[in-house]
């Protein structure tokens, strides 16, 4: 039997030899200099623009970037078609397209006053360009807020331990902004004080669940608080959800629209620095069991690969799911463990406007993305260990698979698998929380910059007029959690997880083709096959997974063969087809744009320009 401890340190090698190497190569080669003062240093107002240091920024972005993707896409591959080919695009992708994404996309950034992917490519192909790639940027944000909101909603119904512990790690922030911005009080005792808080609630999550609704079908677990009588059966969604996860999304919605207009002081950057450390010892602690618990023996299990679960289930995948062909819906089902499109956005959103210095990029790009590339291992694991889930579940069989076998792997340190599944559902929650109202705020970003900021930087929205509406810090969210609310509670959200995919892997593309136009104008002696390269792959895989899902999934299948049997499986079905049509022509018309740029400035009988950061 194979055991689980290869999986990962075929991971932790490659990702070794990628960020001692390639991530250095990669730092010389767009010229990091930390004598270059930062957007933070150069605009630092209090609100979005603040410097922070290396650890803070790192657990912000870290903690951002790390949703529920890497677990729930590894986990649906590997059950489709088998552990081998799910660990291989990750341990080799990864460092060769993912954090390089992430990388360039951080450096561009910062080299362009903080400014998103969109901003940076309409320096070079115009407005028109600039414009498609905020709006498919704005759209994507919609859908990643609709798919982690759902996915919270369905972890806390499992888990109703993590509704308390979440609570109390989100109170303990507000407290540490104040203590470390308002009060500045000292970092090391403060964070070791914050993070035992942290820990401690936990056990108090654990010893105090906490639901909205009793559960229809089964029970929580004993000692669970439930605020409202009955099970919610008249909540929006309860007929397809169940009531007490229908009537947490809203929840989350509205907690992601207030956190997202706050500024990141009080708390986006000291949650996010703190719920770093649940999530890594969730995932550092995961690593380190899976190594005591092989060679010392003493999980309660033996962590080899399970019988159920085959290296290679075959080209069209399980029997028990309609045939998918390996290539190309495994990269895009794999999706962020690999390589992210959401990830631009962070990168280029708030991550960039908060850098100290410039050398903290490489850690927090490249290095940030191999640490999720290490969840999906780690998500992988928990799969090989609980065994093959009922693969037609879907996003609900895959998340209390990560809880389980999670806990089976922590057994390797004595802890009980009844406090070590919570724990780990815990860190799931964690991931997403921070995801969700990061997308929310990036999301703003984005329509700042389709409509155009007033002088002083800033909009609360409420002052009157269309403009302020659309791009206001209070009044902008509305526009994402509305959309994302009705998605959710359709009753067709399983759909949601192919298009989010789609539409992220497609983002990632246009994410390197913008690193790759920056480069072609900065300096003609620049190679551009280090972001053209994963450019022009990602856009093959995206563009032919996209056209199977809308010509064969959607229009062949569900609409002629008439496997959509519903009206409004069958309105899903059309307006999947057109929506990634659409993702299609975008993708394809920015590139043919892009290719163009660079054909032109590359000429030898043209000028070469500057780098833009120096306008």
């Amino acid at each position: 039997m194979t055991q689980v401890i290869w999986l990962v340190a075929a991971v932790l090698v490659t990702f070794t030899l990628g960020y001692v190497g390639y991530s250095r190569y990669l730092s010389r080669f767009v010229e990091i200099d930390d004598s270059r003062e930062t957007p933070a240093h150069k605009y630092e107002d209090g609100q979005e623009y603040v410097p922070s240091k290396k650890p803070v920024l790192l657990g912000h972005h870290f903690s951002s970037i790390a949703g529920g993707a890497p677990i729930v896409g590894p986990i649906t591959a590997g059950a489709i078609w088998g552990w081998l080919p799910a660990l291989l695009w990750v341990a080799i992708g990864n460092p060769l397209l993912g954090a390089v994404h992430d990388f360039v996309s951080l450096s561009s950034s910062m080299r362009h006053e903080g400014r998103s992917i969109g901003y940076i490519i309409g320096q070079y192909i115009g407005e028109r360009g600039k414009n498609m790639l905020l709006w498919f940027a704005f759209l994507t944000i919609i859908l990643v807020v609709a798919v982690f909101a759902l996915v919270v909603g369905i972890v806390l119904n499992a888990y109703p331990q993590t509704a308390t512990a979440s609570l109390v790690y989100i109170a303990l922030a507000f407290v540490f902004g104040v203590y470390l911005y308002q009060l500045n009080g000292p970092f090391i005792p403060g964070t070791i004080l914050f993070v035992a808080g942290v820990f401690a609630g936990v056990w108090v999550g654990i010893q105090y669940p906490l639901a909205l609704f009793e559960l229809a079908e089964g029970s929580h677990p004993a000692g669970t608080i439930v605020l409202f009588n009955g099970a919610g059966s008249w909540v929006p969604g309860a007929g397809a959800l169940g009531g007490n996860t229908a009537a947490w999304i809203p929840v989350i919605l509205v907690y992601a629209a207030v956190a997202s207009a706050l500024p990141v002081w009080v708390l986006l950057q000291p949650r996010d620095y703190l719920s770093s450390f649940l999530l890594y010892a969730g995932v550092g602690g995961s690593v380190l069991a899976i190594i005591v618990g092989t060679l010392l023996g003493t999980a309660a299990e033996p962590l080899v690969v399970a019988d159920s679960l085959s290296a290679y289930q075959g080209f069209l995948g399980h029997p028990d799911v309609s045939p998918y062909p390996l290539f190309p819906l495994l990269f895009v089902t794999i999706a962020c463990g690999t390589i992210s499109g959401f990830h631009s956005l962070v990168s280029s959103g708030t991550t960039a406007k908060q850098l100290d210095k410039e050398s903290d990029a490489r850690l927090i790009g490249y290095g940030g993305m191999l640490g999720e590339g290490l969840l999906a291992a780690v998500a992988l694991s928990t799969l090989a260990v609980a065994g093959l889930p009922d693969t037609s579940g879907g996003i609900g069989a895959a998340l209390p698979n990560f809880a389980t076998g999670g806990g089976t792997i922590l057994t390797s340190f004595g802890i009980p698998a009844e406090y070590g599944a919570p724990f780990m559902a815990l860190v799931l929650v964690s991931f997403l929380l921070t995801s969700t109202d990061t997308a929310a705020r990036l999301g703003r970003y984005m329509m700042e910059e389709i409509v155009g900021l007033p002088d002083n930087r800033t909009d609360t929205g409420l002052s009157g007029g269309f403009g302020s509406f659309v791009r206001g810090r209070y009044t902008n969210p509305i526009l994402q959690i509305v959309p994302a609310y009705l998605m959710v509670v359709s009753g067709e959200w399983a759909t949601l997880w192919a298009l989010f995919g789609g539409a992220n892997q497609l983002l990632a593309a246009l994410a390197l083709l913008t690193a790759t136009v920056w480069l072609a104008n900065w300096d003609a002696s620049k190679q551009l096959i280090s972001t053209g390269v994963p450019m022009a792959v990602m856009v093959s895989i995206t563009v032919l997974a996209l056209a199977w899902l809308a010509f064969y999934e959607n229009l062949y299948l569900n609409l002629i063969q008439g496997g959509a049997g519903s009206l409004s499986a069958q309105v899903s079905a059309a307006v999947q087809m057109v929506l990634a049509v659409v993702l299609i022509v975008l993708a394809l018309s920015l590139v043919r744009m892009g290719y163009r740029n660079i054909k032109a400035v590359r000429r030898p009988e043209s000028g070469v320009g500057t780098e833009p950061g120096d306008d």
